[in-house]
């Protein structure tokens, strides 16, 4: 995807913004990693556990009139996790030490989810629309004078302008 370098200079900027984040994956909804900033965390098993937990969270939501999928916050005895939506077909998870101000951590969670969001988003449209094949200008050399041959040699045979003279065989 052409996005996956802004959306990993998003999760480095967000980790720079909050200190207390230990680690960042964007991910597809169905597990895919779109780009990751988790050291010491496996992303491929984080984005495919994600994927099933949002999975339960969007069945969660609609089974009580909640609305379509925002949020997961997830508290454990050594900190968070937090996944929010982004975009159509993404998400944005969040792993937090428990020191965190958690209120601190949806505000950036969030604004971050819908920038990623855009961003995967705009990269999807792109590769729907189908493109006009890029067509490169012809171009014609310039026209330059023709000077007309040369008068033919004295002495030589007369054949069309400009040829060769005869010899005979």
């Amino acid at each position: 995807m052409a996005a996956e370098r802004e959306v990993l200079d998003e999760l480095q900027r967000l980790r720079a913004r909050v200190p207390l984040l230990s680690g960042a994956l964007a991910a597809s909804a169905d597990g895919l990693v779109l780009a990751q900033d988790t050291a010491g965390t496996e992303a491929e098993s984080l984005a495919a556990l994600t994927a099933a937990a949002l999975g339960v969270a969007v069945r969660l939501t609609d089974a009580t009139g909640r609305g379509s999928f925002r949020e997961l916050l997830v508290r454990g005895e050594q900190g968070y996790v937090a996944t929010y939506a982004a975009g159509s077909s993404a998400v944005l998870t969040l792993l937090a030490e428990d020191r965190i101000n958690v209120g601190r951590l949806h505000l950036e969670g969030r604004r971050a989810g819908a920038r990623i969001g855009a961003l995967v988003d705009a990269a999807l449209d792109r590769a729907a629309t189908p493109q006009p094949p890029a067509e490169y200008p012809r171009v014609r050399p310039p026209a330059r004078p023709v000077a007309p041959p040369p008068p033919p040699p004295a002495g030589a045979s007369p054949g069309t302008p400009g040829s060769l003279p005869r010899r005979p065989v």
